[in-house]
């Protein structure tokens, strides 16, 4: 079942089923309201019915974008997204004549995907999409974000913006609850270990050079440093938070998502990231979050309860499934559980009252 949230001229809008990132309702401005004309003509820089494409040829940097959707005669469904597969708007219906608003502040890079141009570098400046059963857009406005909040994203293909799918990190999946006035900037790559995101001047470098006070950087890697000792793994981690608090950002460690690697009904220590020179990651993590007095979001400890609560069988739906997917993958996530996963660090950014806790819905 959907859940209804109130729209600002008090009329709901109805969201499709997705996870704890809708639990929070969707913020919007402007006003929802009937409208009996015919339907509107899509707006500028906008083309084609299902999906619906639009192009903004704007620099990279933040925007704040204003959207309605709605308006036709008949009953809409329509779902948003930014640049590389960035969920900003869940499934939302509108009935017939019927116009919501919402906003949102967008980062904009190049690639637009994933920062070395893994899967593609995609289009020079914002690119919106509706999709949907019935994908409706009225109006849309684009403009410069005056010094908002940016959230840095930096890890591996676990978090990264997949521009294909059926592959999805989280980060492109915790977009949609984050307010106007806050974006998040997705520098994840896939195959990064700790030191090769470090030493990456398109990585760790290029994320550094835009961090500004106050901005949060969530570092988690893990997945590939199959082979890092305990003390170049506590090297890279502890250099990536000195040199974010140098530029007055706030570092915000995260233990690696497990793997679906089952022996009965518990997870191997390989599922829990203990690497193949014996380093258990996580712990490792978590020691140098207490030495650096550093919030530690434990990715590994929350996304093993779900994992083992769902059991061998049932947890194949987070990850990809040759049936589903075409692939059998059980390191990366499908989009819902992409979404699950993204609710997890979402839910424990607001129980440490993490800095991007204040712009979420």
């Amino acid at each position: 079942m959907g859940m209804t949230f109130r729209r600002c001229g008090g009329q709901g809008a109805r969201l499709g089923t997705a996870s704890l990132l809708t639990v929070a309702a969707l913020v919007c401005t402007g006003t929802a309201h009937a409208d009996a004309a015919a339907p509107r003509a899509l707006p500028a820089g906008c083309s084609g019915t299902s999906p619906i494409t639009c192009h903004y040829a704007v620099s990279p940097g933040n925007y704040d974008v204003t959207v309605s959707i709605g308006g036709a005669a008949s009953a809409g469904q329509t779902e948003m997204w930014g640049e590389a597969r960035r969920l900003m708007l869940p499934a939302t219906r509108t009935a017939a004549g019927a116009v919501a608003t919402y906003s949102f502040t967008v980062n904009v890079r190049q690639p637009e995907g994933q920062p070395t141009g893994q899967g593609g570098t995609g289009n020079p400046g914002l690119d919106i999409r509706f999709t949907g059963s019935s994908p409706q857009v009225s109006a849309v406005s684009v403009k410069a974000a005056t010094q908002p909040l940016v959230a840095y994203l930096a890890g591996d293909s676990t978090v990264c913006d997949q521009p294909t799918g059926p592959y999805t990190g989280w980060g492109q999946m915790i977009t949609p609850a984050v307010r106007p006035g806050a974006a998040i900037a997705n520098y994840a790559d896939s195959g990064e270990s700790s030191g090769s995101f470090l030493s990456n001047s398109a990585l760790f470098p290029a994320l550094l050079s835009k961090v500004r006070a106050n901005d949060p950087v969530f570092i988690q890697f893990g997945h590939n440093d199959k082979q890092t000792s305990a003390s170049s793994y506590r090297s890279n981690l502890t250099a990536m938070i000195t040199k974010v608090r140098a530029k007055g950002g706030v570092p915000v460690l995260v233990t690696p998502p497990v793997r679906r690697l089952f022996d009965g009904n518990r997870l191997t220590p390989t599922a829990l990231h203990v690497n193949g020179v014996g380093v258990n990651l996580p712990a490792e993590m978590r020691a140098v979050g207490t030495a650096q007095r550093v919030p530690v979001i434990d990715l590994t400890a929350r996304s093993k309860a779900l994992v083992e609560s769902l059991g061998p069988s049932a947890s194949a739906q987070l990850f990809l499934r040759a049936s589903v997917d075409g692939v059998t993958d059980n390191t990366h996530f499908s989009q819902y559980g992409a979404t699950q996963i993204g609710g997890l660090v979402l839910q424990n950014i607001r129980e440490q009252n993490l800095p991007l806790a204040a712009h979420l819905r």
